[in-house]
């Protein structure tokens, strides 16, 4: 059998800038700066210039950015943020950690983002934050989400874990809320050699707020202005995410070609193929088909050596951990049918035609048996 093909290729990556991550490990180990300086402070400065942004903030991974954006705005016990339930957990663990209360909306039947016409209805006088989800690298629709919520007062957190570098009309994603969440999780985008995350804002009270938070309510080394948390970025992580930011534009560019090339090969098949807003341009953090026979199609192409995966199987709103927000099968229909039928194939930066060509041929050959 031919070499298998995995859903993210991280080796791949690597060996493209080996000589770039082993000097910026190098640099920092012998500096023997671990915690927070010089290192932290220039990825920060970079990615703000990268998000068009006047401040980022990093933090120890992209829940801690959600978490604690949440508290930089003040929401906590009794007050109600707006989400989605198709997402990784992470986005509603944020809202119960400052002890708020997700209220879990549908989405798109298109794009998978949260649905504009379900926000309004959801407010209620507890409504202290929207947090939309830029699933997949697919932009949401920001206007139409900061359009409603500026009418009550309520800020915009975007969730852009999986969004680097992706685009909606014309502004990069980062600063269309009031403060955006990053993940550097290792398969993300611009993925760190561990966890690591970021806030980015155009809000200097929210970014100083989240800079106290992350370091334990301090600037000073035994002068506390606050109560905070341990939930800095790692110098070591900061260096690796420095040495590979110089390297986004060009990936971002290669998974839409990937992309551009999967809703080529597969046009004339019986699957629901992605499809991006007019207003957007993707970051394709993951290429999602949809098809009834999900669970067959992603048996075959694992016994075919092709790594796929769901994302995500088990909708927020069902999940045993949210039982007691009461929800029920059928209280966000469209989110369930996208949890019952999406299937994520590979895509990464440095994917061949050759191995795209398995891809898109095995699920052919699945689809015509």
């Amino acid at each position: 059998m031919s070499q298998s093909i995995p859903l993210v290729d991280l080796k791949a990556q690597y060996a493209t800038i080996q000589a770039d991550v082993d000097d910026a490990i190098r640099r920092v180990l012998e500096n023997t700066s671990f915690i927070m300086g010089p290192e932290v402070s220039a990825f920060e400065a970079s990615f703000a210039a990268y998000c068009d942004v006047q401040h980022c903030v990093g933090v120890a991974s992209g829940t801690a950015a959600l978490e604690l954006t949440l508290r930089a705005l003040g929401v906590g016990p009794g007050d109600e943020v707006i989400t989605v339930a198709h997402t990784f957990i992470a986005t509603a663990e944020a809202i119960s950690a400052v002890g708020a209360t997700p209220v879990f909306i549908d989405i798109d039947p298109s794009t998978y983002n949260m649905a504009t016409g379900a926000l309004l209805p959801a407010f209620t006088p507890r409504t202290r934050a929207v947090l939309p989800v830029h699933i997949y690298g697919q932009p949401a629709d920001m206007t139409t989400i900061t359009a409603i919520a500026g009418n009550f007062g309520v800020p915009v957190i975007e969730d852009a874990a999986q969004a680097h570098g992706a685009t909606w009309a014309g502004q990069k994603i980062g600063g269309l809320g009031r403060a955006a969440c990053f993940s550097f999780y290792p398969g993300k985008n611009l993925g760190a050699y561990g966890d690591a995350g970021a806030v980015t804002t155009n809000d200097a009270e929210i970014a100083e707020k989240v800079r106290l938070l992350r370091n334990h309510g301090r600037h000073d080394k035994y002068l506390h202005e606050i109560k905070g948390y341990g939930e800095r970025i790692d110098a070591l992580q900061a260096a690796v995410l420095s040495a590979k930011l110089p390297y986004l534009c060009e990936w971002t560019q290669a998974r839409r070609r990937v992309a551009a090339r999967y809703a080529e090969c597969m046009a004339d098949l019986e699957i629901m193929l992605p499809h991006v807003d007019s207003q957007a341009d993707a970051a394709w953090h993951l290429y999602v088909i949809r098809t009834s026979r999900r669970d067959e199609m992603l048996d075959y192409l694992k016994k075919q050596g092709i790594g796929a995966g769901i994302h995500y199987p088990v909708p927020l709103h069902l999940q045993p951990a949210y039982a007691d927000l009461g929800y029920r099968p059928g209280s966000l229909p469209v989110t369930e049918a996208v949890a019952r039928s999406c299937l994520s194939l590979p895509l990464y930066p440095e994917m061949t035609d050759e191995q795209q060509d398995r891809v898109a041929a095995a699920v052919r050959s699945f689809l015509e048996m």
